[in-house]
């Protein structure tokens, strides 16, 4: 029997991805997608790729009634005051919010600027990191789904910070640079295609929401870790190339950094080592993942300061897919006990 699931908050660019996800997926039946502003209106209206696809009409939240799994697809902060009525819904929730995915409720306070309603909850919300955290998510009921940045900057960094060889006394420096469905559907100014045409612009230079997780999933007790994040948009609609660079604590050769990443990396269905000698596409692109739940991840090692050896690490993915939707379907895979790869098998599309 296919498993239910709802959709809470499916009018945006991360609802529809993931709708059109779930409707090819063999194991889902999606049998409702809310919108406020659009309670009535066939799904298709505002995501016209779903056409003959679905015959599924926006209803209104407050009509929502319980399913096997639920979607949360609604903005950060709107999530923590409604808990309760949203674990009403459904024995299994999966939020793309913010809200649960910091364990500490202090974090809060720092980084989004609001007290947490439910703090009790942070430390039984699983972060929906299929990488890091796979056998939590097997067992949770609530999964708290990455941020698109953190998650491009988290994979390139776990398997340096997992084998102990980052520099505890000097950050790591890392630049996302974002595509333009990261801002979601709203429309504003920064949207405007004069001004959004063309651009190469400082989004959150310092400061961004998503270094709080970076520093919650990368660093441990007997190792901190500092990061300074900074987001860049740029004239892209999908994707995220985030470049970090990484002071080493010990000389490493690339062979030595080829093991590391194949260690951690060589049995994942989703990350992509790529490091090719030459080429046009001998690093990551985001262009190339587009539509496509992989994540590639490549490095350049730099030993010309043998006082502080540094490695340049580049990671890239889908914003709206490994970033978002595709993340999300892939850790209720993981959660239900479905082929990890089920409903996510597109590889992307080449040239595009």
């Amino acid at each position: 029997m296919a498993l239910k699931a709802a959709i809470l908050g499916g009018s945006g660019y991360t609802g529809g991805e993931l709708l059109r996800l779930l409707l090819g997926h063999p194991e889902v039946e999606v049998t409702q997608v809310t919108s406020r502003n659009r309670a009535g209106k066939f799904v298709h209206t505002v995501h016209p790729n779903l056409r003959k696809r679905t015959q599924l009409k926006f209803i209104h939240p407050d009509a929502l009634q319980p399913a096997d799994v639920l979607f949360v697809c609604l903005p950060h902060g709107a999530v923590a005051p409604m808990i309760d009525r949203i674990r009403s819904l459904a024995p299994v929730i999966v939020d793309l919010s913010a809200d649960f995915r910091l364990r500490d409720p202090a974090a809060y306070e720092r980084w989004y600027g609001w007290q947490h309603p439910a703090p009790s909850l942070l430390r039984e919300a699983v972060y929906g990191l299929p990488e890091l955290h796979r056998a939590e998510i097997r067992e949770a009921n609530y999964i708290a789904c990455p941020g698109c940045n953190a998650t491009a900057v988290i994979l390139g960094l776990a398997p340096l910070a997992r084998a102990g060889v980052l520099a505890s006394d000097l950050p790591v420096f890392a630049e996302a640079k974002v595509g333009s469905s990261g801002a979601g559907g709203e429309v504003g100014l920064s949207s405007h295609h004069p001004e959004r045409s063309g651009v190469i612009r400082p989004y959150k230079p310092t400061g961004h929401r998503h270094t709080a997780e970076i520093l919650q999933e990368l660093g441990c007790a007997d190792r901190p870790i500092q990061v300074a994040l900074s987001v860049t948009s740029v004239e892209a609609v999908r994707g995220i190339l985030a470049t970090s660079y990484a002071f080493l604590s010990v000389p490493l050769t690339d062979r030595d950094l080829w093991q590391i990443y194949r260690n951690m990396y060589g049995n994942e269905p989703f990350v992509r080592i790529v490091k090719e000698a030459s080429g046009l596409h001998r690093y990551p692109e985001p262009k190339i993942l587009a539509g496509s739940n992989y994540c590639d991840v490549g490095w350049e090692l730099d030993l010309s300061d043998p006082h502080h050896p540094r490695v340049v690490v580049m990671s890239a993915i889908d914003n709206l897919m490994k970033g978002a939707a595709g993340q999300a379907v892939q850790a209720m895979n993981v959660r239900f006990g479905f082929p990890e790869t089920l409903g996510l098998e597109f590889s992307g599309l080449h040239p595009l």
